[in-house]
C-alpha cells in the first residue's frame, strides 16, 4: 500500500524547471532510496515533499495516506507524521539536547531518550545537558537530529544524505537506526548519492536532471555506481557515450 504518492509533480523556480513530471509511489513500511549524482534534484524533491518555503508552488499532486497535502504547511505535514533530517542539521542556541529531544518525543520519558542516545553511541550522561549549538560537530548534530526522529515515532522519514560528515562507526549506528525505523513500520526515504547508503534500501529510484529515469530493487540501481552513468536525458551527456554494461 502506498503511504505517499507524487503524481506529475513539476517544480519551477525563477523560470528554471527543477523537477519534471515526477511520478513516484512510496510503499508503507519500506526503506526507499532516491539516488543520483549531485545536482540531480534529490534534495529539492525532499524539500518539496516536506513542503518547505519556496518549494510548494508545484504542478501535480502530493498524496499522503490518500489525502492531497499540496496546501499543507511544514508544521501541518509534521503533525500528519512526516519529518525530515537535513544534510546540515540546524543549531538551536540556548537549547539543551535533553530539552530538544523531550520536545520532539511522542512519549515524554527521559529513559526513552537515554536509550535512543545510547543506541547512537552518544553517552546520555555526557550529552543530555549539552547545548545544541556550534560546540557540537556536524556528525554529533546529525545523530541528535536522528535521535529526535526516533523518539518522535514519525510515520514517514526523509533522510537527506545521512552519511554526510559521519565517521564509519557512527554511520553503522545510523544504518542500525534505519533498520529500527523499518522494524517499527516507518517508511524511510533516503536521499543519497552514496552506494553504502543505497545498500540499506529495499527499493530505489534513480534521478537525473530533475527526472526519475529508472526504478526497481536496489541491485538494479547499483549499476549506476558501477558504470558511473546510464543512458539519461542529461544535457551534458557526450554524443559518443556508450554504456559500460557488458563491456
Amino acid at each position: 500500500m502506498e503511504v505517499l504518492q507524487l503524481k506529475n509533480v513539476t517544480l519551477t523556480i525563477n523560470d528554471n524547471h527543477i523537477l519534471h513530471n515526477i511520478n513516484i509511489d512510496f510503499w508503507n513500511g519500506y526503506v526507499h532510496a532516491v539516488s543520483g549524482p549531485n545536482g540531480a534534484g534529490k534534495s529539492t524533491l525532499a524539500s518539496t515533499i516536506m513542503g518547505l518555503e519556496g518549494y510548494r508552488e508545484i504542478q501535480g499532486d502530493i498524496i499522503y495516506q490518500g489525502e492531497n497535502i499540496n496546501d499543507r504547511s511544514v508544521d501541518e505535514r509534521a503533525r500528519l507524521g512526516i519529518t525530515m533530517a537535513w544534510q546540515d542539521p540546524a543549531r538551536y542556541e540556548g537549547l539543551t539536547i535533553k530539552d530538544f529531544l523531550m520536545a520532539s518525543a511522542k512519549i515524554k520519558n527521559e529513559d526513552n531518550i537515554r536509550d535512543v542516545l545510547a543506541s547512537l553511541s552518544m553517552n546520555p550522561q555526557q550529552y543530555l545537558k549539552r547545548a545544541l549549538d556550534k560546540t557540537l560537530s556536524g556528525g554529533e548534530r546529525k545523530k541528535i537530529e536522528l535521535a529526535s526522529i526516533l523518539v518522535n515515532e514519525a510515520r514517514l522519514v526523509l533522510l537527506d544524505e545521512p552519511d554526510s560528515g559521519i565517521d564509519v562507526e557512527s554511520l553503522e549506528r545510523i544504518f542500525e537506526s534505519i533498520r529500527l525505523l523499518k522494524k517499527r513500520g516507518t517508511t524511510v526515504i533516503l536521499i543519497t548519492h552514496s552506494l553504502a547508503v543505497l545498500q540499506q534500501a529495499d527499493h530505489a529510484f534513480l534521478m537525473c536532471s530533475g527526472e526519475i529515469i529508472d526504478k526497481g530493487e536496489k541491485e538494479k540501481i547499483v549499476k549506476y555506481f558501477e558504470n558511473k552513468c546510464i543512458p539519461c536525458p542529461h544535457k551534458n551527456i557526450p554524443d559518443e557515450w556508450e554504456p559500460a554494461v557488458g563491456k
